[in-house]
C-alpha cells in the first residue's frame, strides 16, 4: 500500500484492495501551492512550482489520469493532507501570520493584559487582526480543503472502476449519524469558574453535555471539590494551556519542561484531552503531551492570533494524538471581535459542516456569557442544537465519546465474508457500512441502515441532501463541488 493509498484507506477505513494509487514519478524537490480544481493545496507535485504563495499557482486537475487501470496523481496525496491538517504550508508565508505572532509584541502583550481594560485588549486584538477578511487561504467561514481531495481522489477511484462501481466503507459517526456536535467551555479567569455551575444548569436544561477545559496554574484555584462536582454531573474536563501566559510554544525546550507539569495535572484532573491557551500550537511538539486528544487547532484560524487552519472538520491523528479541530468561530470573536450577537453565522457554519458530514466544534467561554446579551445567544445555539439533535439525527457527544470512537473506527477493517461486506474491529455494532458511488458524475454515499430499513442517501459534497431509499438529486447540491471531468 503506498503513501497515497494509506492516507486514503485511513480517512475513509476502506478495503485497501479497493484504494490503490499511483503517484507520477519525478516529483519537485520543494513543495509549493497548486490548485486541484477547486481546491488550495500545497506539497510536492509533477510540475515546477510557478509561484511561492496562493495567488498565480497551476491547476493539477487534468494532470490526473489513469496508468494501467489504477488513477495516477500528479502528487503524494498523504504528503498533502499532512501539509494541511499539520498547517506546514505556514512555513512557506511571506509575512508573519499575525502582528500577535512577532514574539517581542506578543510578549509585551501578555505581561501588560492583566492591567489592560477589556476595551483596549479588544483594540489592540482588532488591530492585530486587521486584514482577516482578506486572506484568501484557509477559505472563511470554514475550509474543507483536506475532504475536497479525498472526494476528488474516491470520484477518480470510482472512475477509474468502471460504470456503476462503488466503493464500502464505514461511516464516519456511529449509529450512521449524519454528522457530530461537540460543545466545549475554556474556563479563563475566576468570574468564569463561579459561572461553570449555572452553566452547567444551561447545558443540562437543553439536554447537553459539554467538556470544561481547566487551567491548572495560576490563574485562578482549583478546589478538587470543584472538579467532583463537574465530573458528578456527567460533564468533561480537560486541562487548559499550564498559565494561559501566551508563552507555552515560546521555545522547545521550556514547553518540554511545560509538558511534563501539563501532564502531572492531566493524571490530577483525570483527563484525557488538552487544549493549549489562544489556540496557540505546534502540532509537531504535540508527541510530548501524554493525553488522548487535543482541540487546539482551528480549521480556519483567520480571527485567531495565530493564524493557519487545518483545512478539515473531520478529527485525524499526529502520531498517537487524535486531533478534535475547532470547526466554528470562538464566542469571543463573535462578540468581542465582529460585534456580531446573533446565531446567523454560527447557523452558516453549522449548516455548511452538516452538509460536508463533519465535526461541528464549539469554544463558549463562561467568562464571555456571564453577561445577559451574550447569554442570550448561546442559549439560541443551544436550542439550535437541540432541534438538529432531535430532528436531523446530529450525534451531540463529549470530546472523550468523540475520540473512543474516531480510534475504535480506525482499528476497523471492512471485509468480505459470505458473498458481501462485513465490519470487524472494536465497536462494530455501532459502525454502518457506507457506498461511495457516482450520480450523474457527483459523488455520493449510500448508508446502509440494516435489514428491513430503506438506505439512507447523502451528497458528499454538500447540500445537505439526506434521501431514504433513492440516490440524491444532483439539482439540489448548494455547496461548491471539486469536479473530475
Amino acid at each position: 500500500m503506498t503513501g497515497s493509498s494509506s492516507a486514503f484507506v485511513r480517512h475513509y477505513k476502506c478495503p485497501v484492495e479497493l484504494a490503490d494509487f499511483d503517484i507520477a514519478d519525478d516529483l519537485c524537490s520543494e513543495p509549493a501551492y497548486f490548485r486541484f480544481g477547486d481546491a488550495i493545496c500545497y506539497g510536492r507535485t509533477q510540475r515546477e512550482p510557478v509561484a511561492n504563495g496562493v495567488a498565480g499557482f497551476a491547476d493539477l486537475l487534468d494532470d490526473a489520469g489513469r496508468a494501467s487501470g489504477r488513477p495516477e496523481l500528479p502528487f503524494d496525496l498523504c504528503d498533502v493532507v499532512a501539509n494541511l491538517r499539520e498547517e506546514r504550508y505556514r512555513r512557506n508565508t511571506s509575512r508573519p501570520s499575525s502582528i500577535a505572532e512577532l514574539k517581542a509584541a506578543r510578549r509585551l502583550y501578555y505581561l501588560l493584559r492583566p492591567l489592560l481594560p477589556v476595551r483596549l485588549r479588544r483594540h489592540l486584538q482588532k488591530a492585530g487582526l486587521n486584514g482577516w477578511s482578506r486572506i484568501a487561504f484557509p477559505r472563511w467561514p470554514v475550509d474543507f480543503t483536506v475532504d475536497t481531495i479525498m472526494d476528488a481522489a474516491m470520484t477518480l477511484r470510482l472512475k477509474a472502476s468502471g460504470d456503476g462501481a462503488e466503493i464500502p466503507f464505514i461511516w464516519f459517526w456511529p449509529d450512521g449519524a449524519p454528522s457530530c456536535g461537540l460543545m466545549t467551555h475554556d474556563v479563563e479567569t475566576k468570574a468564569g469558574r463561579d459561572f461553570c455551575g449555572p452553566l452547567m444548569d444551561i447545558d443540562d436544561a437543553y439536554g447537553i453535555k459539554s467538556a470544561f477545559q481547566i487551567v491548572p496554574e495560576a490563574r485562578y484555584d482549583v478546589p478538587d471539590t470543584f472538579l467532583e462536582d463537574i465530573r458528578a454531573r456527567g460533564f468533561e474536563i480537560n486541562v487548559h494551556d499550564l498559565n494561559h501566559s501566551g508563552h507555552l510554544f515560546r521555545s522547545r525546550e521550556e514547553f518540554l519542561q511545560s509538558a511534563a507539569r501539563i501532564n502531572a495535572h492531566a493524571a490530577a484532573f483525570k483527563s484525557r484531552g488538552f487544549r493549549a491557551g489562544a489556540m496557540y500550537r505546534r502540532q509537531d511538539w504535540f508527541h510530548a503531551l501524554e493525553c488522548s486528544y487535543d482541540m487546539s487547532v482551528p480549521n480556519v484560524a483567520h480571527l485567531d492570533p495565530q493564524r493557519g487552519g487545518c483545512c478539515t472538520v473531520r478529527p485525524y491523528f499526529i502520531g498517537k494524538i487524535l486531533e478534535l479541530p475547532l470547526t466554528t468561530i470562538q464566542d469571543y470573536s463573535l462578540f468581542q471581535i465582529l460585534n456580531d450577537y446573533s446565531i446567523e453565522l454560527w447557523t452558516a457554519q453549522i449548516a455548511m459542516i452538516r452538509a460536508r458530514h463533519g465535526l461541528i466544534s464549539f469554544i463558549v467561554h463562561p467568562d464571555y456569557v456571564i453577561e445577559q446579551r451574550a447569554r442570550a445567544v448561546y442559549l439560541n445555539l443551544l436550542a439550535h442544537l437541540r432541534r438538529l439533535r432531535d430532528e436531523r439525527q446530529l450525534w451531540l457527544a463529549l470530546p472523550r465519546d468523540v475520540d473512543r470512537w474516531w480510534r475504535n473506527r480506525d482499528a476497523m477493517t471492512v471485509v468480505r465474508e459470505r458473498g458481501g461486506w462485513t465490519i470487524k474491529g472494536p465497536d462494530s455494532h455501532r459502525a454502518r457500512l457506507a457506498y461511495a458511488s457516482l450520480s450523474a458524475n457527483r459523488l455520493v454515499y449510500r448508508i446502509d441502515a440494516g435489514p428491513g430499513s430503506p438506505p439512507v442517501w447523502h451528497s458528499a459534497s454538500g447540500g445537505g441532501v439526506e434521501l431514504r431509499g433513492q440516490p440524491p438529486l444532483v439539482g439540489q447540491q448548494s455547496v461548491p463541488h471539486l469536479p473530475i471531468h
